[in-house]
């Protein structure tokens, strides 16, 4: 028999309530049901926070993209458009000044002056705060950057046309020119043999044209404009020479003719002929040989058998008794 202090006090068992009881863990223990609701919002709040932290890294990182993108593309833009310009205020405004007459293609000043009436865009940069509004002005500078290089390139090719046009038209004018002068070299070299003063001049201006064919289907304008200038210089000196020639057979003409005037005039002052009439002697011209004429009356005789004395032959009449007998080729009285 079993006495009371054997006795041992069995303790039933307190029932916990039930919503506190979860199920059996796996490894038989049991845990509170409260916990896996609040483990549950634990790991929601972490997941927000994570996400929201990886939402602002994303954010972060896109908007930084976004600005680098678009200084990208400004800097594009930036670069296209200082090229265009260049281009616009150099090359471009020397072409501008050409005229449509100075050029061969008048097409190509038409085209020229098309390219320069283009409106350039205008440029806003990345002034945006976010990175959507960033890749919108990124968008719109690759845009400009693209209209930039796409005129800088048709620009340049309607300058260079210009260029082209210009220098072809150059070439043209330059043999046709050279040409031209060439013709006249050639009818002047011609039409002056034997009629210049120095024949050296015939000879440079016949090696001018020489050198003139040979370059006159070339395709360089400074070299024919040479050879052009080479033939003036060349028929201006034979022009010279055949005036110089010209010059001194006038004056040797004018010289002849003067000197056959003078011998006229002495041979005219040296013809001559002498008479004496009524008592005078004189000398008639129209004759080389002078003779003596009397034509007169003496006195001193009377009747028809007075006859009057033949003059002798140092031209004296009239001498009588008052006469010297000296003789020395002349009478005396």
């Amino acid at each position: 028999m079993m006495n009371e202090n054997d006795k041992t006090e069995i303790l039933e068992p307190v029932e916990t309530p039930a919503e506190n009881i979860t199920e059996p863990s796996k490894d038989g223990r049991k845990c509170p049901k409260w916990l896996p609701p609040l483990v549950a919002a634990v790991c929601a709040v972490i997941l927000v926070a994570a996400g929201i932290v990886g939402w602002n890294a994303y954010s972060g990182a896109k908007l930084a993209e976004a600005k680098e993108a678009c200084a990208a593309a400004a800097d594009t833009v930036r670069n296209n458009a200082n090229e265009y310009n260049a281009l616009l205020n150099g090359d471009a405004a020397d072409a501008a000044a050409v005229r449509a007459e100075q050029v061969k293609d008048s097409k190509t000043v038409e085209s020229l002056g098309k390219e320069l009436k283009a409106m350039a865009p205008e440029y806003e940069g990345c002034v945006a705060e976010n990175a959507q509004g960033l890749d919108a002005a990124a968008v719109k500078l690759n845009e400009q950057a693209d209209w930039y290089e796409t005129h800088e390139k048709s620009l340049s090719k309607a300058v260079r046309a210009v260029a082209e046009s210009k220098a072809a038209k150059r070439l043209d004018d330059a043999k046709t020119n050279l040409t031209a002068k060439l013709d006249e070299a050639s009818k002047l070299l011609a039409d002056s043999d034997g009629k210049v003063a120095d024949n050296a001049t015939r000879d440079a201006l016949s090696n001018a044209i020489d050198a003139a064919n040979g370059l006159k289907d070339g395709n360089d304008p400074a070299k024919i404009d040479g050879a052009r200038k080479t033939l003036e210089d060349a028929i201006n000196g034979v022009n010279a020479s055949v005036q110089a020639k010209t010059d001194a057979d006038a004056q040797a003409a004018a010289a002849a003719a003067a000197a056959a005037q003078a011998q006229a005039q002495a041979q005219s002052t040296y013809n001559g002929g002498s008479s004496y009439s009524g008592g005078a002697y004189r000398r008639t011209e129209g004759s080389t040989s002078g003779s003596n004429t009397y034509r007169g009356t003496t006195s001193g005789g009377s009747g028809p058998a007075a006859a009057a004395p033949k003059p002798n032959l140092n031209g004296a009449y009239g001498c009588d008794n008052s006469c010297t007998g000296k003789y020395d080729g002349y009478y005396h009285h």
